[in-house]
């Protein structure tokens, strides 16, 4: 299955990733989207964790008024 990075606040989607049998990676910093299929984000910042540029090649899902299960569909989308 995919790497997938979730910001840290996105306990809900971090869970639902695990059960569908994806690697969930804490992002914490910009370090942290290495090696990353796909990031998912709060949205609640314009510049994710402090970065004024973008460092993440794969998709990058803003979870901002989804529930878990859009988000893991939106991801499941993304990596297909």
């Amino acid at each position: 299955m995919a790497r997938i990075g979730v910001e840290e606040s996105l306990a809900d989607v971090k869970n639902a990733l695990m059960e569908m049998g994806h690697e969930v990676v804490d992002l914490r910093s910009e370090e942290d989207t290495a090696y990353c299929d796909c990031c998912v984000i709060t949205g609640q910042d314009k510049d994710v964790m402090g970065m004024s540029t973008t460092s993440m090649a794969g998709p990058v899902i803003n979870a901002h008024g989804h529930n878990a299960e859009e988000v893991c569909q939106m991801v499941d989308n993304k990596l297909s």
